[in-house]
């Protein structure tokens, strides 16, 4: 009976101690760390900008720095993956000033010879993008206006969440979602509007929804949809209220990605890279609504959990906005996770970066005193 009792004791402390083990892997592969970079003095940051107030948009130049849409200021501020402000700052255009005093929300980078915005005599294609609430879509071309984005379509009834290229046909298109509208608009090359086979439509969507953002990923567009208010163009924070669509680039409804569940008025979104822990390959998508990052498969939708802390804390950012991967340029890796932010109702602005870290998070294995 006593050697039966010790082979029971051994291999039920085997059991713990390997469930322990499991638990530490597992939570290890969802470790995620958070730092502010850079902000305008709302929250606690490593650097000063008086610039970034409700940082928004978040775009890569994948050959030098990040570039966030500061919707607060109207401006775009550059930084490296360490948050030292660069001495670029684009003013970017509103419907009533050709020179400044925009509200930029999302941002693109343009890798094409198209989207061509003119000025003065000088033309160039724009290297970045910029859809504005007020319905404005500017571009920036540093042959053009070297400090100041330029004009390209003004759209007098739409207010514009975000903006995203993608190719379709071998043709290349801007489309940006028109939350007041309830629809994408779609731009051709030379910034003139067109129409698409697909529309964007999504017969099961409710009415009192609307696109928030559109992002170009992996060959998809994926459209994050918020509810609007009953009598104003401002999304609806709430659990559940919050749905994410994948289109092809005609406008034809792919998929029902996410519906309700953790989302809350999502915004960013991004494809996790190999190298983000748990969540490589995942859509990633930030709520707005409550700053929480929830992670998606990007085949079949099925719900992964949310980025936690080292501690095991869901992760929240007040005020979150753009989420993008770096460019293994400038101290950023593509495998860290930037992102912007308008904390205090969107009265300051912050730009920040979540890194992996699997050390961090590896906890002792668990075992059963037996007496």
């Amino acid at each position: 009976m006593k050697l039966l009792w010790s082979a029971l004791h051994g291999a039920l402390a085997l059991t713990v101690m390997g469930f322990g083990l499991t638990a530490a892997t597992a939570i290890a592969a969802n470790s995620y760390q958070v730092r502010n970079l850079v902000g305008d003095g709302g929250v606690p940051a490593d650097h000063f900008d008086a610039n970034l107030q409700n940082g928004w948009g978040v775009a890569f130049n994948p050959n030098g720095f990040v570039w966030v849409a500061d919707n607060g200021t109207g401006l775009a501020t550059l930084y490296d993956g360490l948050g030292n402000p660069q001495s670029l700052v684009v003013s970017i255009p509103s419907s009533t000033d050709s020179t400044g005093g925009g509200t930029p929300t999302g941002i693109t980078f343009n890798s094409t010879t198209d989207f061509a915005v003119r000025s003065g005599g000088s033309s160039g294609a724009a290297a970045f993008i910029f859809a504005s609430e007020d319905g404005m879509i500017s571009g920036w071309s540093p042959r053009v206006r070297a400090t100041q984005a330029v004009p390209a379509v003004f759209m007098a009834s739409a207010v514009y969440k975000g903006v995203a290229i993608a190719s379709n046909a071998g043709i290349n298109m801007l489309y940006a979602a028109d939350f007041h509208g309830h629809k994408i608009d779609v731009f051709g090359p030379n910034f003139a509007p067109m129409k698409l086979p697909g529309a964007f439509v999504d017969p099961n969507l409710p009415a009192n929804f609307a696109p928030f953002n559109i992002m170009a990923l992996n060959g998809r567009l994926y459209v994050a949809y918020a509810q609007k208010e009953e009598n104003g163009d401002d999304e609806v924070a709430g659990s559940g209220l919050g749905i994410v669509d994948a289109y092809d680039t005609a406008g034809h409804l792919l998929q029902r990605v996410a519906t309700g569940g953790t989302l809350n008025a999502p915004w960013g979104m991004a494809i996790a890279p190999s190298g983000f822990g748990d969540f490589s390959g995942n859509l990633l998508v930030g709520n707005f609504g409550d700053g929480t990052i929830n992670a998606f498969d990007a085949i079949s939708g099925a719900p992964r959990g949310q980025l936690r802390t080292p501690s095991g804390d869901v992760i929240t950012i007040d005020g979150l906005w753009g989420i993008a991967f770096g460019n293994n340029l400038s101290n950023q890796p593509s495998t860290t996770l930037f992102f912007a932010a308008g904390p205090n109702d969107e009265a300051n602005g912050v730009y920040g970066r979540i890194d992996f870290t699997p050390a961090a998070s590896m906890m002792a294995p668990t075992k059963l005193q037996l007496k």
